[in-house]
């Protein structure tokens, strides 16, 4: 700015003096560049008790004199008092000083104000970060309580079915017992497992319905399907899981004949659009307890893991057995 308006300023001064385009340009440029020097120099160097503003607003007044005075003194090679002694030269000088501090003071003006705006946009952006960083911190705090709480929800479910086992007195409680045990070494290193995938779920809840079929082999049947993209899927671990333990256990278990579990999904490759079900043959709705902690959690999760459209239906299948389908964007997950 500074020095596209020297270049402007020249043209109607060289008209007036008389003097090449050149030597008037020289002299308004190197009183601007003065200007500019002790207007970024003095916000550093003001003393204490003065602001910053009225510091930069004084330097180009005093400033502006002196420079006036130096280009004289490298026109006249030194010879500053003799030139200033004749009429014209002081009214030059004059004039030169005033040019300097009309155009300088409204100049720094705009800069500090501009500069304002800098801060103050600054100061948004780092209000706007600091946001982010607590959003995403408290995100992750939510995610880690509703885990905590399904992780004993789980370990009871659990422990319930081996004392089933046990108080029958049944000939696979042995075998039962074993496969649990490797169950729970595979699955409690996932408890806590931040990047797991829909995989890595398909996977547990695959080893967790073998576990359940060899406790009840004549009345459980199940499918677990492949979803492509399953492997890069970001998914929060025990989710589907929690379904199926509330399919066997509110579903299959009440029912005399038993049941089957269907566990599917698939995605929407341009819309990344998801749907994840669990559905059982079971009892149905009418005969099931009301969702408890699992469920309940469950939803806060997705909620949090994908935002606010994800959501959990429920439908009664007919005759009679429960459908949950987890519908959420996968593109939203953060």
């Amino acid at each position: 700015m500074v020095t596209a308006f020297t270049l402007l300023l020249s043209v109607p001064l060289q008209r007036i003096s008389g003097s090449p385009y050149l030597e008037v340009f020289g002299r308004i440029g190197f009183i601007g560049a003065v200007l500019l020097v002790v207007y970024s120099a003095a916000g550093g160097l003001r003393p204490r008790w003065m602001g910053p503003r009225l510091a930069r607003l004084a330097a180009v007044v005093l400033a502006a004199p002196l420079a006036a005075l130096a280009t004289i003194l490298v026109a006249e090679r030194g010879n500053v008092l003799d030139h200033l002694q004749q009429p014209q030269a002081q009214t030059a000088y004059i004039a030169m000083v005033i040019l300097a501090v009309f155009f300088g003071v409204p100049f720094s003006l705009v800069a500090m104000r501009g500069e304002r705006r800098q801060r103050e946009r600054a100061d948004r952006l780092q209000v706007e970060l600091e946001k982010n960083r607590l959003e995403r911190e408290l995100l992750d705090m939510r995610l880690r309580m509703l885990h905590a709480q399904i992780e004993p929800h789980f370990l009871f479910n659990t422990l319930a079915n081996i004392e089933a086992l046990v108080a029958s007195g049944s000939a696979n409680a042995g075998p039962v017992l074993r496969h649990l045990i490797a169950y729970l070494r595979a699955a409690m290193p996932r408890l806590n497992d931040a990047d797991a995938t829909l995989e890595n779920e398909l996977q547990l809840v695959a080893s967790y319905l073998e576990l359940m079929r060899l406790r009840m082999p004549d009345r459980l049947r199940f499918t677990v399907s492949a979803l492509p993209g399953a492997a890069t899927l970001r998914f929060p671990s025990m989710t589907l899981l929690t379904l199926v333990e509330n399919a066997v256990r509110h579903g299959i278990d009440p029912s005399v004949d038993g049941g089957e579990i269907e566990v599917g999904g698939r995605t929407d490759p341009d819309t990344g659009a998801t749907v994840l079900w669990v559905s059982d043959t079971g009892v149905g709705m009418s005969e099931t307890a009301a969702p408890g902690t699992g469920l309940s959690n469950l939803r806060g999760r997705l909620h949090a893991f994908y935002g606010p459209s994800a959501r959990v239906d429920l439908h009664e299948l007919v005759p009679h057995g429960v459908r949950v389908e987890c519908h959420f964007h996968a593109k939203d997950t953060p």
